[in-house]
């Protein structure tokens, strides 16, 4: 089978597409037919050495499938069946075939193609775990959303609307429509407006950006209220002054989390958005885009017909 994969670290023009057995299940796992695996900054950060990985590496954290062989426990699951899966940090999605957990996966909603389903699973758990998990978003509360245009940033937006929050959100001048579709309540255009002076007091800040719009954020967190990024640790004495909480975390993979987003995606109250798609074998390319050029939503690699 065909795999994207790097056997250095570098630039884009690292990546091969490499002939590599077939993976074979265990237990409750499957091995699924990659339809489509979407690219995210990791992938990246991943080929340029900044994680600590042993080569080589086949990219992609995120993918949509149907079950091609079921491991001797998977009791539950058939040929065919349309799954999507975030994957766990020893295994890569931009390949035709991929090994998956049963942690990792929930069944694919019917409304989305796989294309559109392969969107989800990384930026939708990253939203989801960092919005309730980390910081206990619940109804009627106020989030400010930093980056709501980008592929976790985009879900984040709506899967708060859907719990009844209200929703600022900092974007670029071209995305305040795309925002306002989505359900945000308050845009503000971050390259023209500092947003702490024109958002109210906030319950929670979402920080998908870090740097000075993370420092600056303590000015709208109300007392008690709490701080979570994606990217840097937040200040633990500015969270004291403020008598908040600063939390930084990663993202795991959550079958009970994406069955839930799925659940919202079939009721209609959440859909991803794909900017671009590029085969397999322009993995490169769609890498190089998203790392150097505005990406609104998501861009995904179609992987198999």
């Amino acid at each position: 089978m065909k795999a994207a994969r790097i056997h250095a670290f570098g630039g884009p023009e690292v990546v091969s597409i490499d002939q590599v057995p077939l993976p074979q299940p265990l237990d409750d796992e499957v091995v699924l037919r990659v339809r489509a695996a979407s690219v995210n900054p990791i992938d990246y950060k991943i080929r340029e050495g900044s994680t600590s990985e042993t080569l080589p590496v086949t990219l992609g954290r995120d993918v949509s499938g149907t079950v091609e062989i079921c491991g001797t426990r998977a009791h539950t699951l058939k040929k065919g069946d349309p799954l999507f899966a975030m994957l766990g940090h020893d295994r890569g999605g931009n390949a035709e075939f991929v090994v998956v957990k049963a942690t990792e996966a929930a069944a694919k909603p019917d409304r989305l193609s796989h294309v559109e389903a392969a969107a989800v699973p990384l930026a939708g758990t990253t939203a989801w775990q960092g919005l309730f998990d980390h910081g206990g978003l619940k109804s009627g509360q106020r989030v400010l959303i930093h980056g709501g245009a980008g592929g976790v940033g985009h879900l984040a937006i709506q899967f708060a609307k859907a719990a009844g929050a209200f929703v600022a959100t900092t974007v670029s001048a071209e995305d305040v429509v795309f925002v306002r579709e989505l359900g945000a309540d308050q845009t503000v255009d971050y390259k023209n407006q500092r947003f702490e002076e024109v958002v109210d007091a906030v319950d929670l800040v979402f920080d998908l950006v870090a740097g000075d719009t993370q420092d600056r954020s303590w000015e709208v967190l109300k007392p008690g209220g709490t701080l979570v990024s994606t990217l840097s640790e937040p200040s633990q004495e500015k969270a004291n002054l403020r008598r908040a909480r600063g939390v930084s975390y990663l993202a795991e993979p959550n079958a009970a989390h994406l069955a839930e987003i799925g659940r919202l995606i079939e009721a209609g109250k959440v859909t991803p958005f794909v900017e671009a798609t590029y085969p397999l074998g322009e993995v490169a390319k769609a890498e190089e885009r998203l790392e150097n050029e505005h990406v609104r939503g998501k861009i995904v690699l179609e992987v198999s017909a």
